[in-house]
């Protein structure tokens, strides 16, 4: 009788903490689909700092580009997007092809590339005008797409111009947008 019981116990336990992770687990579904949030996702590891001199943005061998991790680490992101709900979305990326790659496998949809995304590294001086461009594209696309889940991976430059937060390859930060496209809060998911 005493071992039923402790079995029961422990069965009730279990049932417990799984739906209280599953409940966890939908939080970031959940407010990708309330028309006010946005997943910004900084590209997935790509060896080296900056890109090479004279790189070219219609080439990708002369980019700095993800290595064998990167894309390892791409594909473990889309899986664990897709754990929390995601399965779909719609996915915008940085035209640099460290960021193209990212979006591709992560596996939520086509990959559409966008200026606004794009990395000012080169030129901090453009952190304003590429912010405000940022900002602008957000609000179009929550304002047309309310209900469908955004996902935009870009660079660590981009998200810390947007949101003040410094973030590592692969990271991603759910932001809480108003309806012209300005930043209200955000929540920061490390790579998993």
């Amino acid at each position: 009788m005493k071992l039923r019981l402790s079995f029961f116990l422990v069965l009730c336990v279990l049932l417990f903490a799984q739906s209280k992770l599953a409940i966890a687990q939908s939080e970031l579904a959940n407010k990708l689909q309330d028309g006010t949030h946005v997943l910004l996702m900084r590209h997935a590891d790509a060896p080296g700092y900056g890109d090479p001199k004279n790189y070219q943005i219609s080439q990708c061998s002369t980019q700095r580009n993800l290595g064998d991790l990167g894309r390892k680490q791409a594909k473990a992101i889309g899986d664990w997007i897709s754990k929390q709900g995601i399965q779909q979305a719609k996915v915008y990326s940085s035209p640099w092809c460290r960021c193209v790659d990212t979006a591709t496998l992560l596996n939520k949809g086509e990959v559409k590339k966008e200026l606004a995304l794009g990395s000012f590294f080169d030129d901090m001086s453009q952190a304003k005008k590429q912010t405000e461009e940022l900002t602008k594209f957000i609000a179009v696309e929550r304002k047309q797409s309310p209900n469908i889940p955004i996902i935009m991976v870009t660079h660590h430059v981009n998200i810390q111009s947007y949101v003040g937060e410094v973030v590592n390859s692969g990271d991603m930060v759910l932001v809480k947008v108003d309806s012209a496209g300005k930043p209200l809060s955000f929540k920061l998911y490390p790579s998993p």
